[in-house]
């Protein structure tokens, strides 16, 4: 997945200035962005601070990971299972 060329201070401010009640609109324009982010961001980010933000993000790596690791370890465990069985 690309990299956002955002960091998570920007997009914090991105979001607080649409709290503040300025337009979407207007705020995608500054930005350079579409709507399209903006939203994905409040829907993902909203209310939350910068350093919570990396903290999130850290976490869903971590997740991503552990589950590509119980992935593995179960289809090796049906593996070994399917040898037992072939062998009895």
């Amino acid at each position: 997945m690309k990299a956002s060329k955002f960091s998570d201070a920007q997009k914090a401010f991105i979001l607080k200035q649409g709290a503040d009640g300025i337009p979407v609109a207007e705020i995608c324009r500054r930005a350079g962005i579409s709507q399209a982010p903006y939203f994905n961001w409040k829907k993902k980010y909203d209310g939350l601070l910068p350093t919570e933000m990396k903290r999130l993000k850290q976490l869903e790596d971590e997740n991503g990971k552990l589950r590509k690791l119980v992935a593995d370890l179960s289809l090796d465990k049906e593996m070994l299972q399917d040898v037992i069985r072939r062998k009895l």
